[in-house]
């Protein structure tokens, strides 16, 4: 089990191999998204219900959204697109006067929807969503506590706390920029979040070597002596949500908090 280690203490045997090849990946996973035009703001309205999105089969997971896709009709699956991207637009207007959106297709994770609101100054704030998540969003948004239009619109109050504006940063250009942004970036803000959430709790977390995700960010409690007692996530899902301007911490606190729960800690 390792704790805080960078990722410059991989480039000893031949772990540093594989590690170079998941960079790559994803190096190609952050430069697959594309915008098509035909998803853009002349989009045709339409309602997303619970009776629609059950027809198509609900998504759990980003591997049942690229099954989905295999399995459903163009036609389908581009009026899928369509609702989502609509109801999304809505949601955010309920707090929001401009807002945008744009569809992005990742090979590994299927459809990302953008949405980019501006403030009273013009500063422009982007944030991205996977298709998987908004359905169950909008599927529960008569739940108590699952309102879909607070709960996108709360990642553009934190947006906002950052005057100027924040757009989606640019994806790594190369294995250098994409090793500097996981070392000086991605780690030492997901080590400060588990840390500080649970503190003074003892908290162990740092980059690993998970034989099924390959490089991989471990979090866990050495204080859980009996049952499971640590979670771990690939890079590649933390780097994407960063290049998102979403929290990639967030994943990791469900995740212990689950943890939490499951040992009788919460």
């Amino acid at each position: 089990m390792t704790s805080g280690m960078l990722i410059s203490n991989f480039k000893e045997g031949t772990r540093w191999l594989f590690f170079r090849k998941i960079v790559a990946y994803i190096l190609s996973v952050l430069a697959a998204g594309w915008y098509d035009s035909r998803w853009g703001e002349n989009i045709m309205n339409k309602e997303l219900t619970n009776e629609e999105v059950n027809s198509n089969e609900e998504v759990n997971s980003n591997q049942e959204v690229n099954s989905n896709q295999e399995t459903m009709t163009e036609e389908n699956w581009a009026e899928l697109i369509k609702a989502v991207h609509h109801n999304g637009l809505v949601a955010l207007k309920m707090h929001y006067k401009d807002v945008e959106g744009q569809v992005m297709n990742f090979e590994a994770y299927g459809p990302v929807f953008v949405f980019h609101v501006k403030d009273d100054s013009n500063n422009v704030y982007s944030c991205g969503f996977f298709l998987r998540e908004l359905i169950a969003r909008f599927q529960s948004g008569n739940q108590p506590g699952n309102n879909p239009a607070v709960w996108m619109a709360s990642f553009y109050v934190d947006l906002m706390k950052n005057a100027g504006g924040k757009p989606l940063p640019k994806p790594p250009a190369n294995e250098d920029e994409a090793k500097a942004t996981i070392d000086n970036v991605l780690v030492p803000q997901c080590i400060e979040a588990v840390r500080e959430e649970f503190a003074p709790e003892q908290v162990h977390a740092g980059l690993t070597w998970n034989q099924e995700l390959g490089p991989a960010f471990e979090a866990g409690f050495p204080a859980i002596t009996d049952g499971n007692n640590v979670c771990a996530m690939p890079l590649h899902l933390l780097l994407t949500h960063l290049q998102l301007n979403r929290d990639p911490a967030e994943l990791l606190l469900q995740a212990l908090y689950k943890i939490r729960k499951e040992n009788g800690m919460e």
